[in-house]
């Protein structure tokens, strides 16, 4: 299973089982709404952390696949240009 699912399963719980406590606490309707709407809000700012977490993450795996990717470029490059020299020899010699 992957990380993401085994993360999204785990806040949905917490957020579940927040709501389900919330809900059945002895309080008046008003202090169970406010309280709801706090625990929503600090489930959003965390599924939003989380979210960057994730981009910033991503973005650095694509950066270093881009660098990789120039590096291999840069040195195909290189091997063709050593060929092309070599065959221009070659031609020359002949």
């Amino acid at each position: 299973m992957s990380t993401g699912k085994v993360l999204l399963g785990a806040l949905a719980g917490i957020a579940i089982g927040a709501t389900l406590g919330i809900l059945l606490a002895p309080d008046k309707g008003s202090a169970t709404r406010k309280k709801i709407t706090q625990k929503g809000d600090d489930f959003a700012e965390e599924i939003g952390d989380k979210f960057n977490d994730f981009v910033h993450s991503m973005t650095r795996k694509f950066e270093k696949v881009k660098a990789e990717a120039s590096r291999m470029a840069e040195h195909g490059r290189q091997v063709s240009d050593e060929v092309v020299e070599e065959v221009n020899s070659l031609k020359n010699k002949g």
